[in-house]
């Protein structure tokens, strides 16, 4: 199957959701290349930044997961091969 690689941005605003994410994201590991994250503390929230390299299918199950979550916006960019 063919994969891509790509970035996903997240932004958590509900720091009640953290634990539903990290979930979601120890479900993909097995796409996700490198993940920085870092808690803005002065404005409550969090923001993850993922390199993934997937088949679309994969990267589409955990950015549909992750932004299925009340409090949590996602946005992704891949190559086109």
């Amino acid at each position: 199957m063919e994969t891509r690689l790509g970035v996903v941005g997240i932004v958590i605003e509900n720091m009640d959701a953290v634990p539903a994410v990290n979930k979601i994201l120890s479900a993909h590991k097995d796409i996700i290349v490198g993940r920085m994250g870092i808690p803005y503390r002065e404005r409550q929230v969090s923001v993850i930044s993922l390199i993934v390299d997937g088949s679309t299918d994969a990267i589409g199950s955990l950015t549909g997961q992750l932004g299925a979550l009340p409090g949590v916006s996602v946005k992704s960019a891949l190559t086109k091969k």
